[in-house]
């Protein structure tokens, strides 16, 4: 499956507005299309109203944190099975990564992260979560 001529889509979750414009522009650029939200609330709207391919997103967001979105995506039977890859430089990240899974994430990666880690990531999470709906 070729993914870049399907161009995925990638709900961004992030409240820093320079670091989402510049994620944004990034993920279009390796094929994806980009619904950005700027935090737990707006994000887990998008996520019930577009039912997107994939959710990257920041663990310390604002209105819900990224733990409290996880596990409210995975708990809803209409966003459980869309691929949730958690970024984050926060410390309580840090200090239990474990935590990131518990709360239903995929996937997680430590901030500053590689880009083609990220895009990697997400393709084969993709890649994944279709093959299961078409099993």
């Amino acid at each position: 499956m070729n993914l870049l001529s399907e161009r995925p889509l990638v709900l961004l979750v992030e409240d820093d507005r320079d670091d989402r414009l510049l994620f944004a522009e990034w993920l279009r650029q390796v094929g994806f299309r980009v619904e950005p939200a700027h935090n737990g609330l707006q994000a887990l709207e998008r996520a019930f109203d577009l039912l997107p391919d994939a959710i990257l997103t920041d663990l310390d967001i604002p209105g819900i944190d990224g733990y409290e979105l996880c596990r409210r995506l995975k708990s809803d039977p209409r966003t459980a099975s869309i691929p949730i890859l958690a970024v984050s430089g926060y410390a309580p990240f840090v200090q239990d990564p474990g935590r990131a899974e518990r709360a239903g994430c995929d996937a997680f990666m430590r901030k500053p992260w590689d880009p083609q880690d990220v895009e990697r990531t997400l393709k084969t999470l993709i890649t994944e979560a279709r093959g299961r709906r078409s099993a």
